[in-house]
């Protein structure tokens, strides 16, 4: 049986309530990966164009910063990680996480929640910041409250 986490980002906590249903579901670790300065509801306002999260996500460069770097990665076989969608792919703190771990030969499922889009480009946006090695592969929007018991259904038709 292969070891788990779940690590997520979540600015306004419907992520993380998806993250520790999922944790629960998938009987895994978790992990929150929290932002070094936190997000306000100004910041993720995404009709303005001036607003923290619309500056970040339109350079693609961007790595804001996280609070730690002791997710113990090298743990575990499985890595759920979710966050939310932010302009169709995940938000720039994802790759941030990614690029500071080393997650060869790890099998990583994408999750996320959203307002009403999908995936989009978030493989091709995330690929380069992980090993060669290591396997991403998009999972479930995770909007309302689906319970334990629906992920574990899901889950085990995930084959991890």
């Amino acid at each position: 049986m292969s070891k788990k986490l779940v690590a997520y980002f979540s600015a306004s906590g419907v992520t993380a309530n998806a993250a520790k249903t999922l944790a629960e579901a998938a009987e895994a670790d978790i992990y929150e990966i929290k932002p070094q300065v936190p997000y306000t509801k100004e910041d993720l306002n995404w009709m303005n164009k001036n607003s923290r999260s619309s500056i970040e996500m339109k350079d693609k460069a961007f790595r804001p910063a996280i609070v730690d770097k002791n997710a113990d990665i090298e743990l575990y076989d499985v890595i759920f990680i979710g966050f939310p969608i932010w302009w169709y792919v995940a938000p720039t703190i994802i790759n941030t996480f990614l690029e500071n771990y080393d997650f060869s030969g790890k099998k990583i499922v994408l999750f996320a929640t959203s307002g009403g889009s999908g995936f989009g480009n978030t493989i091709k946006e995330l690929k380069n910041s992980v090993s060669e090695t290591a396997t991403i592969n998009e999972w479930k929007i995770l909007n309302g409250t689906p319970s334990v018991n629906q992920l574990r259904m899901w889950l085990n038709n995930l084959e991890v």
